[in-house]
C-alpha cells in the first residue's frame, strides 16, 4: 500500500460520498495502491451510515468509528495509527482541500527524496479580517516564546512518509496540538501554497471560541512562557509595592502628607488579588493538564473498525 488518505469526519453526512467520488476521479490514472481511512468522530447525523455505504464501492475503505466525539486531533491520531500506506495524507472531508493536491504531494515526495513531508498552507485566507488578524497575532506570539517553529497559515493538510508518521505516533500525549507536534518531530518539510475551495455542503465546525481554545492548547502545550510571565508579574508588582511604600513614607515624614485612605487600599487589594488569581489560573492550567495526563486515559475509544472487501487477500 503506497498511500493512505486519512479523513476525519464530524457531521459530514452530505460530504463523504462527494469526497469519495472526487478521490475516485482524481486518482483514476494512478498506478499504485491507496486506501481511504475515514474516522467518524462521534457524528450526530447520518455520517456513519453514509460511510458504511462507501464500503460497497471499488476503493479500499476503512472506517474508524469513535464511541463519542473526541475532537479532530484525536481523529487524526486514530487515522495515522490505522493507516497502512508508505505515505499518509491528512485531508478534510468537506472538499475545501482537493484530493488532486494530495496527489501532487505524493508526486513531490517521489521526486524529492530529501523531503519527509509536504505541507500545504493558505496563501490567501478566505476569512474575515478580524479572524485573520487574531491568527497572525497567535503565530507571532507562539513563535516568540516557543522553541518549536510554527509556519504562518500552515494547515493539517499534509502528506508524510511512514517514518515521520511513526515518530508522531510515539507522542501519545492526551492534549494534542498537531501543528506543533508535526514541527517538533523535526524531519524535512516542504511547504506549498494552496487555494481553499468552498465547502461542498454545510458550514464550518470551527467557531471563534473553539479557535481561541485551540490556540490556548497550542500555547500551553509548546511553551512555559505563561509561567515565566507570572513570575515577572509577581516581581514587578513587589517592586512597585516597595517603591510606593517609600513614596508614602517620604510624603508623610518630609511633607506631612496624609497617607491615602480607604479608596487606595481597596484598589490595591483588588489589583493584587486580580494578579494573584491570574497567576494561580495559569499555574492551574498546567497542573490540570498534568493531572489528566497522569490518568493515562486513551486519546480515543474506537467503537469498531470496519474494512471493506478490498482488504481481503
Amino acid at each position: 500500500m503506497k498511500l493512505s488518505l486519512v479523513v476525519p469526519c464530524y457531521n459530514e453526512e452530505k460530504n463523504v460520498s462527494l469526497f469519495y467520488e472526487a478521490v475516485k476521479k482524481d486518482f483514476s490514472g494512478v498506478d499504485f495502491e491507496y486506501e481511504l481511512v475515514f474516522v467518524n468522530d462521534g457524528s450526530r447525523d447520518g455520517t456513519f451510515k453514509e460511510l458504511q455505504k462507501l464500503c460497497g464501492g471499488d476503493l479500499p475503505v476503512k472506517i474508524v468509528n469513535f464511541s463519542r466525539n473526541f475532537g479532530k486531533e484525536s481523529a487524526m491520531y486514530a487515522g495515522l495509527k490505522e493507516s497502512e500506506g508508505d505515505y499518509v495524507t491528512v485531508i478534510d472531508a468537506d472538499l475545501q482541500q482537493r484530493p488532486s493536491i494530495a496527489l501532487d504531494m505524493v508526486n513531490m515526495l517521489d521526486a524529492e527524496p530529501d523531503y519527509d513531508c509536504i505541507a500545504a498552507y493558505q496563501d490567501e485566507r478566505k476569512e474575515s479580517e478580524l479572524l485573520v488578524f487574531f491568527k497572525k497575532r497567535f503565530y507571532n506570539l507562539i513563535n516568540k516564546f516557543s522553541d518549536t517553529e510554527f509556519v504562518q497559515g500552515a494547515s493539517d493538510f499534509r502528506t508524510f512518509r511512514r517514518p515521520m508518521v511513526e515518530a508522531i505516533l510515539q507522542m501519545d500525549e492526551y492534549f494534542r496540538f498537531s501543528k506543533g507536534l508535526f514541527s517538533w518531530v523535526g524531519y524535512n518539510t516542504k511547504f506549498i501554497p494552496y487555494e481553499v475551495e468552498e465547502r461542498a455542503t454545510g458550514t464550518s465546525k470551527w467557531s471563534f471560541w473553539k479557535l481561541f481554545k485551540y490556540a490556548m492548547e497550542g500555547i500551553f502545550a509548546f511553551t512555559t512562557a505563561p509561567l515565566r510571565i507570572s513570575t515577572v508579574m509577581g516581581f514587578v508588582t513587589a517592586l512597585i509595592s516597595v517603591i510606593y511604600l517609600i513614596v508614602v513614607v517620604v510624603q508623610k515624614l518630609a511633607f506631612g502628607i496624609d497617607v491615602p485612605g480607604y479608596a487606595t487600599t481597596v484598589v490595591l487589594i483588588l489589583l493584587l488579588g486580580g494578579i494573584q488569581l491570574c497567576c494561580i489560573g495559569i499555574i492551574g492550567e498546567y497542573i490540570a493538564r498534568t493531572y489528566i495526563q497522569t490518568k493515562g486515559r486513551p486519546i480515543y475509544i474506537a467503537k469498531n473498525v470496519i474494512k471493506n472487501h478490498k482488504y481481503e487477500k
